[in-house]
């Protein structure tokens, strides 16, 4: 079978959550490492000579965004953008969220431009309970949060990365919206449970009121995330969590369980350090 040569492709945020996991946690000795500043567009022409296709993950103010955007046209003919569901009808994305006000108006700064695009909008992250819950797992066994009963499908970063790999590389992706999901709906309280099982200890869930919450997050987690996240759970409590099949869609594989992503980080809940976001 012939192999098609693939254009050199410019990841954005190589060593964030889901472009480390495409990398496989170490950069191949094949991929070129370049400095760019989503801040100063003109930072990013070196990445982006001789590039077919750049995955971008935005990670800074939206005040440059039109000029990076301007940028990957003049180099690049498609872009795979991490995005978000908020086009999805379903009340856990249609809370008010700065982020997703972000994302739509770099979508529309995409289209403007003429590139080909495909949107990857993931859902909640199954590392968020890592982020999230670890450290108190580790202290005491007692996870104190709000809206134990608020169902959330958590997709796995890997099939994120998956994703994104295989729309970057594979044609037949342009134009393509896909929103990613686990394979489950599962209350938060359910996580923590599934989390206790696979670890092989007892953890137990604490429910948290919204204003308790905002006051444990008080100077360590930004307010617009902490408002956005209990509005989203709040709307979404007495309901099945949204759930697709882009991931098998795409790849041919069922995507990774909750369970199996605990799994395969036990030794991160248990040991840590807690990775920061």
């Amino acid at each position: 079978m012939t192999r098609t040569r693939v254009p050199p492709v410019l990841v954005t945020g190589a060593t964030g959550r889901v472009g480390r996991v495409e990398a496989a946690a170490t950069l191949p000795a094949n991929v070129d490492v370049v400095t760019g500043d989503l801040t100063v567009p003109e930072s990013l022409d070196a990445g982006l000579r001789g590039v077919g296709a750049v995955f971008l993950v935005w990670t800074a103010p939206p005040t440059t965004a039109p000029a990076v955007v301007e940028r990957l046209a003049t180099y690049a003919r498609r872009v795979v953008f991490l995005s978000s569901p908020h086009q999805t009808p379903h009340p856990f994305f249609q809370q008010p969220n700065p982020m997703a006000v972000l994302h739509a108006d770099i979508e529309r700064l995409i289209a403007a431009a003429g590139l080909e695009s495909t949107i990857i909008r993931p859902g909640m992250f199954a590392s968020n309970a890592l982020f999230w819950w670890a450290s108190a797992i580790r202290a005491d066994g007692v996870v104190r949060w709000p809206y134990g009963a608020a169902e959330t499908a958590p997709v796995d970063d890997r099939d994120v990365a998956a994703v994104a790999a295989r729309t970057l590389y594979q044609d037949g992706h342009a134009g393509g919206d896909y929103v990613l999901t686990g394979p489950e709906s599962l209350s938060q309280a359910e996580q923590v449970s599934i989390i206790g099982d696979v670890l092989g200890r007892r953890v137990r869930f604490e429910e948290l009121s919204p204003d308790e919450f905002r006051s444990e997050t008080e100077g360590s987690w930004p307010r617009p995330v902490v408002d956005m996240l209990l509005a989203a759970w709040g709307a979404t409590t007495g309901r099945p969590a949204f759930i697709t099949s882009t991931v098998f869609d795409i790849l041919g594989s069922a995507p990774r369980s909750f369970r199996q992503s605990v799994a395969d980080h036990a030794t991160a809940f248990m040991e840590g350090p807690t990775p920061s976001s």
